[in-house]
């Protein structure tokens, strides 16, 4: 539902990481999905990885549904990486044998590209969550726009080894039109979620389940994190998370494409 999330002093720790002012690809197929059509095209088949140079046609609709159908559950996992808590993120998903979505902020994946080569060996896809995680983003301008899109894409691609994000989330739901387009032209679909677990605020393990539980029928993508402090919560509730959604017939997917 992309609704904003209040977590507006994160970016401070990653201003002065932008780089340069990165220019807008010509000639990018964008696929103008018709109005209200919030989920897009049909998913085509899932596939862990788009290298580099792959450029497919891609909604510019924020996408909400599961390619696993209408009892698919999307897991996404912001913020990171980060050195301590994605690999404990990455054992539980093993674990339970749960593929995820990696919304990767362009600093962190330069700092960590074992830890970006690492969730792209497991199966999960990549996703462009900006250079300084800005919850404003909506008020910059186009060209600050295209810079935290566009320089993130190529940081984590490059950490990668030249695996492209799949996805762009905006930080904190703020899309905008040229973003959503910006994005799409790049080969990646607009990422929103239904479900915020609200991990980030550490309420304590059982309230994150709880919130789960209570937001589920909202639909099928949910939000956790794997950095911006302590994610002790995060890991537990995964552990609890996944298994009881497996008790209750649900399947896991990748967000559409």
């Amino acid at each position: 539902m992309g609704r904003r999330s209040s977590r507006r002093g994160w970016n401070s720790t990653l201003v002065g990481a932008a780089l340069g002012v990165t220019l807008l690809a010509t000639g990018a197929s964008v696929w103008t999905a018709q109005a209200g059509a919030a989920d897009g095209p049909s998913p085509e088949a899932a596939a862990p990885a788009t290298p580099a140079g792959d450029m497919r046609p891609t909604a510019v609709t924020i996408a909400h549904a599961s390619d696993a159908g209408t009892r698919g559950v999307n897991i996404t996992i912001d913020d990171g990486p980060d050195p301590r808590w994605t690999p404990q993120v990455l054992d539980v998903l093993r674990e339970y044998g749960v593929k995820a979505t990696f919304c990767m902020v362009g600093p962190q994946a330069q700092a960590h590209p074992d830890l970006v080569k690492k969730v792209v060996a497991a199966g999960h896809r990549l996703c462009d969550h900006s250079v300084s995680h800005d919850t404003t983003m909506d008020k910059k301008s186009e060209a600050y726009q295209s810079q935290q899109i566009l320089d993130a894409e190529r940081m984590i691609t490059k950490a990668s080894g030249g695996v492209r994000p799949m996805y762009y989330r905006a930080p904190g739901g703020a899309f905008t039109p040229y973003s959503r387009k910006l994005a799409a032209s790049r080969g990646m679909r607009p990422l929103g979620w239904n479900v915020d677990s609200k991990d980030f605020e550490r309420p304590g393990t059982d309230t994150i389940v709880a919130t789960v539980e209570r937001e589920l029928p909202n639909g099928p993508t949910l939000l956790f994190h794997d950095a911006g402090g302590d994610r002790t919560q995060t890991v537990e509730a995964l552990r609890r998370v996944l298994p009881q959604l497996k008790e209750q017939g649900y399947t896991f997917g990748f967000p559409v494409r």
